[in-house]
């Protein structure tokens, strides 16, 4: 394998493995402590992730109807996946409150930021106009599908799902959907953000990535993540492997190649999004899990980004 296929992975890769392995350093020297994560990953739910993909989408001045199958292939390739790890889910996770917590990492991609950095990186402001839509599109689902599968793993392990007004004030009142929304109005209205707005947005989205990893990697239980809990394993077996498989055949499938293939498989072949443990433990969930699937996913997708990239570009479709 070329060593500028590595060089690639590494380069996008690495940083949030870092990022991870700090917050570990942190804790142990009570730099980091609980409370401190609890009003962190708060500040990163309700600000700092909303700011970032607000920023990204409103300030985007490519055509992003030119993408538009692109994307739709991205959205319906994710509700796919959603419904095939919720089918999954009583079929190999024992407990009901982090069959939530598996599915959300199985099919939730860091698309908004390392996904635009493998995007960025790969074909320059090209795969970012590429990737833009898409990356709208499934950042939405993502959002949407996570607020259903978490409220419905998280009440109880109850058989019956929640109500569907509870299910809709949790849609509709998340920070990061409220953001994404706003973004694709602002967009579509054509006018710019005045420069001041636009840098303030910057720095308050500059947050997001490294806080929320540092918080991540502070809630690491490495003991339990290297005992291999079934749960963490299958999320980070499908979120890695299985997903961009599936995703990437199917587009081939479709007929995209070159740059839209090429990004599709990037965003797809992403590790678990950090968002995911915001979310999880700003419901209550289990944020150690959430914690160590990311870590895992983020290890594995190194090769699997790597292995993916060689035999794409060896078979010509990218």
């Amino acid at each position: 394998m070329d060593w500028e296929t590595w060089r690639f992975a590494f380069g996008v890769t690495v940083p949030n493995l870092l990022l991870l392995l700090l917050g570990v350093i942190l804790r142990r020297l009570r730099l980091l402590d609980d409370p401190f994560c609890d009003g962190a990953t708060r500040l990163v739910f309700h600000l700092a992730l909303p700011c970032l993909l607000f920023f990204s989408i409103a300030t985007n001045h490519t055509s992003l109807m030119e993408n538009l199958p692109l994307a739709l292939y991205g959205a319906a390739g994710t509700l796919l996946v959603y419904f095939l790890l919720e089918l999954a889910a009583p079929l190999l996770i024992k407990n009901p409150r982090e069959r939530g917590i598996f599915v959300q990492g199985g099919f939730r991609a860091n698309t908004a930021i390392v996904g635009l950095a493998y995007a960025s990186m790969a074909y320059g402001n090209e795969g970012v106009a590429v990737g833009s839509l898409f990356m709208a599109a499934t950042v939405i689902l993502f959002n949407v599908l996570s607020v259903i599968t978490l409220t419905h793993s998280l009440s109880g392990g109850r058989q019956t799902p929640p109500g569907s007004g509870a299910i809709l004030r949790g849609i509709v009142t998340n920070p990061l959907i409220i953001g994404l929304v706003a973004g694709l109005a602002w967009n579509a209205t054509g006018i710019p953000l005045p420069q001041p707005v636009v840098k303030t947005g910057g720095f308050i989205s500059g947050m997001a990535l490294p806080l929320a990893m540092l918080c991540a990697g502070a809630s690491l239980d490495w003991r339990m993540m290297f005992r291999a809990t079934n749960t963490a394993i299958y999320a980070a077996v499908a979120r890695v492997l299985v997903v961009p498989a599936l995703l990437t055949l199917g587009g081939a499938l479709f007929g995209f190649r070159g740059a839209a293939l090429g990004v599709m498989f990037l965003f797809s072949a992403t590790p678990t999004a950090a968002a995911s443990y915001v979310m999880t433990r700003a419901m209550g969930g289990n944020a150690t899990l959430a914690a160590n699937i990311i870590a895992m996913t983020t290890v594995g997708s190194f090769f699997t980004t790597a292995i993916g990239l060689f035999v794409l570009r060896s078979t010509g479709v990218i």
